[in-house]
């Protein structure tokens, strides 16, 4: 794995020299940080290396349990959904465990009772009373009596269940046992014989670990059971660090790793959402916040975590050895010791969400200022490859910027582009630094065509003029410009009767507004919920800095072109927005420090919200090649916001620009499509988004 610098993908160094401060004085051996692949922070307390293996204890449920799971769904040879008993023939005339799911034994809510003390006196596992001991000393050859069953006997013909599966939540390792040996008895009729088999060649091998070198599992043994060779897969595993990390790369990845694909994307996708079982709601009513589960992951998909990504997922065992994967942040982290707790009263979950997960993200250069959307759950977008360019820009050769776009009265999107020449073919010699466009088509066939206007404008960069707001009403086209004054400050509003072949000009300028763009709402501004037209901008005259919020303004939309009418939003009372005339009274809409430059808003009636886009800038980037943004929505154009996606790095160039346009967005608003100036040319991207039930 290649090393880095915190610093080079957007993490504080120091932030992170705090955390393992803080870490090592709670029993931490061992702490990586992963990010866009680069292991960029590796701590080791005394005694310990990156080629030491430390325990798993239950974390091996994650890495030997789900990823074992997840290779046979992957394989077709079993679903999460498929009854325990077709695999455990035993189980078929009991009327609990013939109801029992992989699903249950993958999320702990089969009811199956756990091989620990009920007692709060922790009596070690080796000296249990009845089957609970024989559970946890047949995995051990030093305490291991002659003539006791194996655990996975005692797993399925002795623990009891306690309720009807699916009901509660119910840690057990035996419950995870028997998920062990169904996974096994799918492989039976394949040439793979047990589960250390399959993932030594299917997972570990691939991403360069080395077996007994890298990582050991199943407490280095196996039981043959009803012919089955079966293979621990609730503890005994022991893995580096970086063995560790090198897994959580993997699930980063979509379950690709060096162009072979591992484990599809679908599978590890269901693995790690909601599995629809009850959370651990007596944990949660201690006040220790347990996540919900996946299958054999945590997960905080139901984002019951605040302030952390809902893809979060985690792999977690006792003495808080932690796998945390967030794959919307490119984010790994490995954390292993002892237990966290230093004041005896430990709360499992709490701990690792306090001293762990949250100082990790707070090492975030750049993060979203808001919280997770209520309405949208996740966002899944096309790969990069199936991306729509046109115009064909790059970094070696001139293409079109900018892209803002309305749904006109025709049915079509109209654009405008800056410096370039505009989609082929060429119809002008020199390059535009403002240019104009018609979108025909679906967004799966959409043609573009270059519109001769008397509209066109010259000039390189911040000299000249260039498009940042389009919005069509009642059959006009209202244009916003930046670089108004020829140096890249005010804006300017033009607007057209024609589609665009001809403007008139207002004589005003909006000297305070350096980039200001219109809140689109469908085809011709039909879905407005009222008679105002509303213009957002950062709270800076120059389309070139930054700021740190977003400003609103309205204007009834029969007097656009007129500034006596404006208004400007200064903040709600009792849920209800107020304005002013006066600018100097105006509040924020968004606040997001440093960060606030380009974006456009428009309304997606199938979410019944508003969907606003941010450009991100970090360092010194080129937005249209690398950097990334912020993607919210809101009930109302002033808010509150929320976020729907983010992220500092996308996989590809996000351009200076991004559009959701409601024309291109289905009508239930579950599939959308970002128009965006990615590589200076005019492209496409599609997202389906899953929302909350």
């Amino acid at each position: 794995m290649v090393k880095n610098e915190p610093a080079d993908v957007g993490l504080d160094a120091e932030c992170l020299d705090a955390v393992w401060s803080s870490l090592v004085s709670r029993s931490t051996n061992a702490l990586l940080v992963v990010r866009h692949g680069h292991l960029v922070f590796e701590r080791y307390s005394d005694g310990w290396s990156a080629d030491k293996r430390h325990y798993t204890a239950s974390l091996a449920k994650a890495l030997v349990g789900g990823l074992s799971l997840a290779v046979a769904i992957d394989d077709g040879l079993l679903a999460a959904d498929d009854l325990a008993c077709t695999y455990v023939p035993q189980w078929r005339q009991d009327p609990l465990k013939s109801k029992i799911t992989l699903r249950h034994l993958a999320t702990h809510t089969s009811g199956i009772e756990d091989a620990e003390s009920s007692s709060a006196d922790h009596v070690p596992h080796m000296e249990l009373p009845g089957w609970k001991g024989v559970f946890w000393r047949g995995t051990s050859s030093e305490h291991t009596v002659e003539g006791e069953a194996d655990p996975f006997t005692v797993a399925r013909d002795e623990a009891p269940v306690l309720f009807e599966p699916g009901t509660r939540a119910h840690y057990s390792n035996p419950g995870m046992a028997m998920l062990s040996y169904c996974v096994t008895a799918a492989l039976r009729d394949t040439s793979t014989p047990d589960i250390r088999t399959l993932l030594r060649e299917r997972v570990f091998s691939p991403v360069g670990l080395r077996e007994d070198a890298d990582y050991s599992i199943g407490y280095g043994t196996s039981w043959v059971v009803d012919g089955l060779p079966l293979v621990a897969n609730w503890g005994g595993g022991s893995f580096t660090p970086g063995a560790t990390a090198r897994v959580g790369q993997l699930l980063v990845q979509d379950g690709a790793w060096e162009g072979q694909q591992l484990i599809a994307p679908n599978v590890l996708h269901a693995a790690f959402a909601d599995a629809g079982m009850p959370p651990d709601q007596a944990a949660r009513d201690d006040g220790d916040p347990s996540p919900a589960s996946g299958l054999a992951w945590w997960t905080n998909a139901d984002g019951h975590w605040a302030g952390v990504p809902r893809d979060a997922v985690l792999g977690a065992g006792a003495g808080d050895q932690i796998l945390l994967v967030i794959p919307s942040l490119e984010l790994v982290v490995v954390r292993n010791g002892g237990d966290l707790t230093v004041d005896g009263d430990r709360r499992g979950w709490r701990d690792r969400l306090n001293h762990i997960v949250r100082p990790v993200l707070d090492s975030f250069v750049l993060r979203s200022p808001v919280p997770s959307s209520p309405v949208v759950r996740q966002i899944e977008w096309d790969p990069p490859s199936q991306v729509r360019h046109t115009v064909l820009g790059g970094r070696t050769r001139d293409g079109s910027d900018n892209w803002p776009i309305t749904w006109a009265d025709d049915g079509n999107l109209y654009t405008a582009y800056g410096d370039g020449y505009g989609f082929e073919p060429r119809q002008v010699d020199a390059k535009l630094s403002l240019g104009y466009a018609v979108i025909t088509g679906e967004p799966e066939n959409f043609v573009g065509h270059n519109i001769r206007s008397d509209g066109e404008r010259l000039g390189p960069g911040r000299k000249g003029e260039k498009a940042s707001g389009l919005l069509c009403v009642d059959g006009v086209i209202y244009l916003w410009v930046r670089n108004a004054d020829g140096d890249g400050h005010s804006g300017r509003l033009g607007w057209s009767t024609d589609h665009m072949k001809t403007f008139e000009w207002a004589p005003w300028s909006f000297a305070e507004f350096g980039h200001p763009s219109f809140v689109n709402c469908g085809r011709d501004y039909a879905e407005a919920r009222d008679d105002y037209v509303y213009i957002t901008s950062h709270d800076n005259p120059s389309a070139y800095e930054q700021a740190d919020r977003f400003l609103l303004a309205r204007v009834p939309k029969d007097r656009i072109p007129e500034p006596a009418y404006y208004e400007f939003f200064v903040g709600t009372s009792v849920g209800e927005p107020r304005w002013s005339a006066d600018l100097s009274d105006a509040g924020a809409i968004f606040t997001h420090a440093g960060q606030c430059r380009r974006s456009s808003m428009s309304y997606l009636p199938g979410l019944d919200r508003y969907i606003m886009w941010q450009q991100l800038t970090t360092g010194d980037s080129d937005t249209r090649f690398e950097s990334g943004f912020g993607l919210y929505d809101a009930p109302d154009p002033w808010g509150p916001w929320t976020t729907v996606y983010f992220t500092d790095r996308w996989d590809i160039g996000p351009g200076d620009l991004g559009h959701v346009n409601a024309k291109w967005t289905n009508q239930d608003g579950q599939t959308i499509w970002l128009v965006f100036a990615g590589s200076d040319n005019f492209c496409a991207r599609r997202a389906v988004l899953t929302l909350a039930c």
